[in-house]
């Protein structure tokens, strides 16, 4: 499967796993072009990439029929999973793309599905790993605060910290598909790990979540925690998961660290990885092309995270961004 990787498409260009995909590139000094797609026309990946395509929700019947001709269009090696709705149809369709001649980095379905729902996730994996007791039944509810969340939930959406009874009847009857799982008052940590092409982990980055927003971190402190290293490396091997993850673990009230959830793709916060020094993408692309992965060293470092603008010109289609104003520096497209 080793090949000279020369275009990478990068899905989710409207969300921050797909810029950070596209940032980790160009900080890599990725020789090749980047095209980056997304349902939204006004995706600020597309300003940050070489070409940009608008395409179907993942969910929408014609999807892979619009992807396969954007992947012939533009000749793409990769499709990087930086999106958690777009690696759905990569990985069913994953024999189809690499006959057309891309490769998806994603796990198979049936991992996804249990990553993606969180009654699955416990009943997978609590036999062989510590994780917060979580159920569908509010009959087996008797302890109190407890967390409500959706099933198949994202970020943090729809997520209720219930303190009585009173108010976990309220939310049963106010929300359907909705989960209720131990409270955890301690530390939150996100683990970025990243596996070769056969589930092998090659290297995982623990970073404290020093604050959130939409389940997003907006400040991180990488903290290279050997237990938590040891731990993550199990859980990806168990569940076989190819490629980059995310996970989050959080301490309980006996400060006992605890998977909350893991998500089979690139995350919101993979900047923060490529800046403490390992950047997941361009060793995604050293494994295509077969190159040897040389395990980089991790800072423990803290990063701050803030928003920056891109402005487009209407008249001229000339667009900017909010440093390039204050530089008086315009680029076209």
């Amino acid at each position: 499967m080793h090949r000279k990787v020369s275009n990478v498409l990068v899905p989710g260009a409207s969300a921050p796993a797909g810029i950070n995909t596209i940032k980790s590139l160009k900080l890599a000094n990725f020789k090749g072009k980047i095209l980056s797609t997304d349902s939204n026309e006004l995706s600020a990946g597309f300003y940050l990439s070489d070409y940009n395509e608008v395409i179907p929700e993942a969910e929408n019947e014609i999807y892979m029929d619009v992807l396969l001709k954007i992947i012939d269009k533009y000749s793409i090696d990769i499709l990087m999973p930086s999106s958690g709705y777009d690696i759905f149809p990569f990985s069913e369709n994953k024999e189809k793309l690499i006959k057309y001649g891309a490769i998806p980095i994603i796990s198979d379905r049936d991992v996804l599905e249990i990553c993606r729902d969180k009654i699955l996730t416990y009943n997978h994996l609590n036999k062989y790993f510590n994780l917060p007791f979580t159920t569908e039944e509010v009959n087996k509810i008797n302890e109190f605060p407890i967390i409500a969340k959706p099933r198949f939930g994202k970020g943090s959406r729809n997520i209720v910290k219930i303190h009585d009874i009173d108010e976990l009847n309220y939310i049963s009857k106010k929300y359907s598909n909705m989960i209720y799982q131990e409270y955890l008052p301690g530390e939150e940590f996100t683990i970025d790990v990243l596996s070769d092409m056969n589930s092998k982990p090659l290297i995982s980055v623990p970073r404290i979540r020093l604050q959130t927003r939409g389940g997003i971190s907006t400040k991180g402190k990488i903290i290279l925690d050997k237990d938590l290293i040891e731990e993550s490396f199990k859980i990806v091997e168990f569940l076989k998961i190819v490629g980059p993850c995310c996970m989050q673990v959080k301490k309980d009230k006996n400060n006992i660290f605890k998977l909350v959830e893991i998500n089979p793709r690139l995350g919101g916060g993979t900047i923060f990885t490529t800046l403490a020094g390992a950047n997941f993408p361009k060793m995604i692309i050293d494994l295509i092309e077969g190159n040897n992965i040389n395990i980089p060293t991790v800072s423990e470092i803290t990063i701050l995270r803030y928003f920056e603008e891109i402005v487009i010109k209407e008249k001229d289609k000339t667009t900017c961004s909010g440093k390039d104003l204050l530089a008086s520096n315009v680029f076209h497209l």
